[in-house]
């Protein structure tokens, strides 16, 4: 059957079963949404305010789904605009298909209206793209983005479409599977390196489960938790990875790295065998690498074969998906008697719990511990980036994964609340809450209304200190309080340099509350601790009753550091902590 280019695409998306379609027209991507829009109700299309926005709504729906997020833009602006996003996803193994218009290919190379070398600029942090020259290999091309998304380590990948293509005309089918000689990522572990683990398992005497972003992607939390309840095995999980293991469970030693737990990092340290599992040994993690896990044999389970000895070098690597080889490994795995090793776990978790000071102002961790009382683990979470992040890791419980959204590895300031809408999206009757410092909030606050119109009734947390609080932090610790453009109250008549605020700082510039309401949400500043819970049900009735999204804004403790923190190039058990 003969049709356009536009039509190929909309063909593509009922194909691969997508429901949902992020993204913000412009001139060269008129016929696909076009297409798109006579094709509607056969799937949702959500309008963001920001094409970066609208990159990180894909991202949140792909994380919680666990199927390819799908965004459409246009050239130029519209292109580059999506450019965090990728690398986000990219850094991540976020699936996600990404489709940009471009100039009519007869105009590409001539500096037209709105032309950039997408492909060329976004290489890097795509797993692949395509520029699509001939409409006869648009059906292949699609088929083969959303193969390429979503099977060996996720990714974003990029469909460059330009104009001319859109409404050129073929009779190619689209095609029901995919074959590409030069990808076959190794799904299956090796068995015989899989026994070898399994007697190394039954020989330690300290062991450790090192899990990461790789079992959630997977989808092998139940073989995890097998594996975990059969060996007694301590696990402790990467800032991706949170939910993977429920946190309620004893051998959870939660996060591990930079900001992780004492109780984590020490057994890291102690252990003499270190299983990764769908982990990258990301510098966050190790600290110094030439001293990271130094009594222990590394063994790490990882699909892509690229990310093994990349950073920490792996005494016995299993290739293949982590869902395929926990299979295995439960089927022949045997306990050791590690008894003596437990209880040596069970005395750092009680002498090293995490804590924080309580002053008379409110502090942004008894926010936290206010909100994981209230949600127990039954909500969604997603933060942007800083010092609030890292809180929400530490405060937080999670006991069931793809309920904790995150950029990790590019850290992204501006993911909270688009992520939020992505995940309300894929899960419309969940609750869904956005963690964010006042800096990152601001970045992209334009996508209130996006939840709005569409009542989408996320729930967004403002931990507003008046700083970017991980930068002050730095500037505290490692730059002798010089806070050099990172407090966010600074005005034109404040003395210069100022690292004593006080009384005399200006009135906090934009006021989050008018801010909410002026995007048709409801808003909140609250003040006083004995209001924290109060509010916090409020939001949720509102959530609940009405579908409509929240901003609550707490003023609170301007300067409080995350704690523990290994500092950068310091081992990983060089922990400094205010409280020792």
């Amino acid at each position: 059957m003969t049709r356009k280019g536009a039509d190929i695409v909309v063909e593509a998306f009922k194909k691969e079963g997508v429901e949902v379609i992020f993204g913000y027209p412009g001139g060269v991507i008129l016929d696909t949404f076009d297409k798109m829009n006579l094709a509607v109700p056969a799937f949702k299309f959500v309008q963001c305010r920001h094409e970066q926005g609208g990159s990180f709504m894909a991202d949140g729906y792909a994380r919680v789904t666990g199927r390819p997020g799908v965004l459409v833009v246009t050239s130029g602006p519209g292109a580059t605009n999506v450019i965090t996003g990728l690398a986000n996803a990219y850094m991540d193994s976020i699936p996600m298909v990404v489709i940009t218009g471009q100039v009519p290919t007869t105009a590409i190379g001539n500096d037209a209206f709105q032309e950039v070398d997408i492909t060329g600029i976004t290489r890097p942090v795509t797993k692949h793209n395509y520029l699509v020259k001939d409409v006869r290999d648009l059906p292949q091309i699609l088929k083969e983005a959303f193969y390429l998304a979503s099977t060996g380590r996720p990714g974003p990948v990029l469909v460059d479409l330009p104009k001319d293509v859109q409404r050129a005309e073929c009779d190619v089918p689209y095609p029901d599977t995919v074959a590409m000689p030069t990808y076959r990522p190794t799904f299956e572990g090796n068995m015989n390196q899989v026994k070898k683990l399994a007697d190394a398992i039954k020989r330690a005497k300290r062991p450790v489960a090192y899990v990461g972003g790789g079992v959630i992607h997977s989808n092998a939390s139940k073989e995890l938790h097998a594996f975990i309840k059969k060996t007694r095995m301590p696990v402790t999980t990467t800032l991706m990875a949170l939910g993977a293991y429920p946190q309620d469970e004893p051998e959870n030693l939660m996060m591990l790295g930079m900001h992780g737990t004492k109780f984590a990092n020490y057994a890291v340290q102690e252990c003499d065998l270190l299983l990764s599992i769908g982990a990258r040994f990301d510098d966050r993690v190790t600290g110094k690498t030439s001293e990271f896990a130094p009594k222990a044999v590394i063994a790490h389970i990882d699909i892509d074969p690229t990310s093994i000895s990349k950073s920490v070098t792996a005494d016995l690597p299993v290739v293949g998906d982590v869902k395929d080889v926990l299979q295995k490994l439960n089927q022949i795995v045997e306990p050791a008697d590690i008894s003596e090793w437990l209880n040596q776990v069970a005395e750092w978790k009680e002498k090293h719990p995490l804590r924080f000071p309580r002053n008379g102002a409110i502090m942004p961790q008894e926010v936290l511990v206010t909100l994981d009382g209230i949600v127990k683990g039954e909500a969604i979470i997603t933060t942007d980036v800083g010092q609030h992040q890292m809180w929400a890791a530490q405060y937080l419980h999670f006991k069931r994964p793809r309920t904790w959204l995150t950029s990790g590895g590019l850290g992204s300031m501006g993911y909270g609340l688009p992520s939020a809408i992505g995940a309300q999206v894929a899960a419309p009757d969940s609750l869904v809450f956005s963690i964010n410092g006042d800096g990152g909030f601001q970045m992209c606050a334009s996508e209130l209304t996006t939840a709005s119109i569409n009542r989408l009734p996320v729930i967004s947390i403002v931990l507003n200190n008046g700083y970017l609080g991980m930068v002050r932090q730095w500037q505290e610790l490692f730059y002798k309080k010089n806070y050099a453009m990172s407090c966010m109250d600074r005005h034109d008549k404040c003395p210069w340099p100022c690292n004593e605020p006080g009384t005399q700082c200006p009135v906090y510039t934009p006021d989050l509350v008018k801010l909410a309401e002026a995007h048709a949400c409801h808003g909140q500043r609250i003040t006083r601790r004995e209001d924290i819970e109060g509010a916090i049900r409020a939001a949720i009735d509102i959530a609940k009753n009405e579908r409509r999204p929240s901003v609550l804004e707490f003023m609170v403790e301007r300067e409080v550091n995350v704690y523990p923190m290994v500092p950068a190039g310091a081992r990983l058990d060089d922990m400094v902590d205010s409280l020792a």
